[in-house]
């Protein structure tokens, strides 16, 4: 659900409402650390499994020995943090996220998220990956895609590159490439024309693609009374990472027919060729709690995370969802529940995603929510934890490196209180984290939090205006 349509006004507007502070520094990297006493959750079996009295070596941001606590002495480091016998699990993985700005990078850290792909790129991306790397800033692994390619149509965005035919599309996928993205997002107006071409560019340059399923030029009637332009199956076999989104999946893969035996076909489909899913039944929930409440789930605990700028744009949308029907939402939003779990029955590797930084979607928080919906859905907790880590790092290609904890995989991991396969929220309150080899305690992850909820619009602004300017847009929108 990316329903967002920047129209800004004019940032003076919004200063008095903000405390300007800079996202503070990464805490330096340990190297060597051991985690002492801990145990460790398996997710990789056919059950989870629990291993007690174990330590950790990291070094480097890699996990260099992983056994029993006898075998591994605090001599074999420099630092020693007692786990206390605390549950340690991989840190968690949000498929999904739209990052405005800096600040919010502290919201998942305090989550326990470790790896965040956003999910519309602008160069400050590109920029702020290098610098979480190099420990000059607190923050998850950041992945992000380029500019939203998209055409013309009902689901045009402001910060969506317009790409016409096949030369503008060909052109604006070198250029991403030339500007350091790695992987491309594609949204569901594209054009045959334009997605294919987008597609075999990728393709050649080695990059990735994921998004929404193109639909072609959507002309009336459709899908009801006439088929999309592209079909759905059309695009099982051309190597996209991720689908996002269930609703999109119903609405292009069944033309929206909430029929449980149609879905259970285009699932086989889909496992047979292999994609990943992003569910992000958090996005559409969102939605329709607003309805429900008429409003006033805008005004819950924790949106004070959501930078100031987007909340000021998202307005038109508050509006429109706060007097929406409840009971279609309701029901579309069970069917989107249900076919999620068909989904997984039938092989489809499920993957975790918010979609969190728009609408009313709180970094962090939003994805422990994604969790229990995927619970609710009809995934057991080790299922719901699995799609949160070695899932991810599977889609991603990464499985050699991330997503577990043993040798060799990048040291993402958090330190839990209580067991997550009892309750959900335990992975969202970890006691300790360690990203990249870094480590934070509860009271730097409480700080970290606190700092998200001062997002610098000035800040924010610059940074789309730039964003605009790269992909040939024109930044003066910014100011109407």
């Amino acid at each position: 659900m990316e329903a967002f349509i920047i129209r800004f006004f004019p940032a003076v507007a919004l200063f008095f409402a903000l405390l300007f502070a800079p996202a503070p520094l990464a805490a330096q990297a340990e190297a060597p650390l051991l985690l002492h006493n801990v145990q460790i959750l398996d997710l990789s079996g056919a059950e989870p499994a629990l291993r007690s009295g174990q330590s950790i070596l990291i070094d480097g941001g890699t996990i260099k020995t992983v056994g029993p606590m006898a075998t591994l002495s605090p001599d074999h480091a420099a630092r020693v943090v007692d786990g206390g016998g605390r549950i340690a699990m991989p840190g968690l993985v949000d498929m999904h996220v739209h990052l405005w700005d800096k600040a919010a990078l502290g919201a998942y850290l305090a989550h326990g998220v470790t790896t965040i792909r956003n999910a519309s790129g602008m160069p400050f991306h590109l920029r702020l990956a290098q610098d979480i790397t190099a420990g000059q800033i607190a923050g998850p692994r950041l992945i992000t895609t380029g500019p939203i390619l998209n055409s013309n149509g009902p689901n045009a965005q402001i910060n969506h590159q317009i790409v016409s035919n096949g030369a503008e599309a060909r052109a604006a996928v070198r250029a991403q490439h030339d500007a350091g993205y790695r992987r491309i997002k594609v949204y569901s107006n594209l054009s045959r024309e334009a997605y294919e071409a987008a597609r075999d560019e990728a393709r050649a340059l080695g990059m990735t693609v994921m998004g929404h399923t193109p639909e072609g030029i959507r002309e009336p009637g459709m899908p009801q009374t006439r088929p999309f332009n592209i079909a759905f199956e059309e695009l099982l076999d051309d190597g996209f990472i991720t689908f996002e989104h269930i609703e999109s999946i119903v609405w292009h893969g069944l033309r929206d027919v909430h029929d449980e035996t149609a879905a259970k076909n285009l699932a086989t489909r889909v496992a047979a060729a292999g994609v990943p899913v992003d569910p992000t039944l958090l996005a559409f929930y969102n939605l329709m709690r607003v309805a429900e409440t008429r409003g006033d789930y805008l005004n819950r605990p924790g949106v004070d995370i959501l930078n100031p700028l987007v909340v000021a744009q998202e307005q038109e949308n508050y509006d429109r969802w706060s007097g929406e029907a409840i009971a279609p939402a309701r029901a579309a939003f069970d069917f989107y529940k249900r076919a999620t779990k068909i989904f997984a029955e039938a092989g489809v590797l499920i993957v975790t995603g918010s979609d969190a930084g728009i609408f009313t979607n709180i970094p962090g928080r939003s994805l422990i929510q994604e969790l229990h919906l995927l619970s609710e859905a009809g995934l057991s907790h080790g299922e719901v934890l699995r799609a949160a880590t070695q899932n991810a790092a599977v889609a991603l290609g990464e499985a050699d490196e991330a997503g577990r904890i043993a040798p060799g995989q990048r040291a993402d991991l958090i330190l839990l209180d209580s067991n997550p396969l009892d309750d959900l929220d335990a992975a969202g309150r970890p006691a300790m984290v360690i990203a990249g080899g870094r480590f934070y305690d509860r009271a730097a992850l409480d700080q970290l939090y606190q700092a998200a909820s001062q997002a610098d619009v000035a800040r924010t602004q610059r940074n789309l205006m730039e964003g605009l300017q790269a992909q040939g847009g024109d930044p003066s929108v910014l100011a109407e």
